[in-house]
């Protein structure tokens, strides 16, 4: 993999420090902060999973979302469709946690109507820590038992769907107000339509792969809104892009 490099605002090489620097999370009670991966014609998945879009550049920076968080935040189908076993710092990560004051190991939160998430998926019978789900009173209880008697902690916070503002507010009360959302677009329309978007990172991959691909975010039509350009960042294959979303 070729060196990192920032090319704009200022063009300079940047260093495992520099890298942290630029995606830590600001000194907020609340920053969320959506990562995804994208070819260059906007795919975001390959027969259904976006690991096939990853670069070795993508990973750096995937892995300093779940490293300087509270809280690793996902859709259920999401969860599910790639795989999610939950966080496992190894020595690195473990080492940028404690320096960064962070626990151990950062939980997942997964946000579910009920119909997407198995009492035995492995996000929450593999974690090492216990899983946070968010679903709605419209979900079976019966299922909401199995969910908890596998090791998550339960939250119920709406009637019928699973509104994003407070499964926002509820982590940032339980003090994860540093938020890496990992998809998927639905919940990241979710937290569009909810206004509580911070910071939008987008990986554009040197793929290009057609097809019927989902894009980043559906949901709700909302009037456009408008970013700033953060940062431009390239191993010169991929394109590592931050956007600031004004409040």
């Amino acid at each position: 993999m070729g060196v990192i490099r920032q090319i704009w605002p200022v063009e300079r090489g940047l260093d495992d420090h520099d890298l942290e620097q630029l995606y830590r999370y600001p000194a907020d009670p609340r920053w969320v902060a959506v990562n995804f991966v994208s070819s260059t014609d906007g795919a975001i998945t390959v027969e259904g999973r976006s690991a096939s879009l990853s670069t070795p550049a993508d990973r750096i920076v995937y892995r300093l979302g779940n490293d300087l968080a509270d809280v690793v935040l996902v859709g259920a189908g999401t969860a599910m469709a790639e795989g999610f076993e939950g966080m496992r710092p190894d020595e690195r990560s473990a080492d940028r946690r404690r320096r960064f004051g962070l626990a151990p190991i950062a939980p997942v939160a997964v946000v579910t109507t009920g119909r997407s998430l198995p009492p035995d998926a492995p996000v929450i019978t593999k974690a090492a820590v216990p899983t946070l789900v968010f679903t709605s009173a419209a979900a079976p209880s019966s299922l909401r038992d199995e969910w908890a008697a596998n090791g998550a902690r339960v939250f119920v916070v709406g009637a019928t769907e699973v509104p994003a503002s407070e499964v926002v507010s509820t982590l940032v009360a339980e003090g994860l107000g540093r938020i890496d959302c990992e998809g998927g677009p639905r919940l990241f329309g979710s937290l569009i339509e909810a206004g509580v978007v911070d910071e939008f990172r987008l990986t554009v991959a040197p793929f290009l792969v057609a097809g019927a691909s989902s894009r980043a975010a559906v949901g709700g039509v909302i009037d456009p809104a408008s970013l700033e350009l953060a940062s431009v960042l390239t191993d010169g294959k991929s394109v590592l892009l931050r956007y600031v979303i004004p409040r």
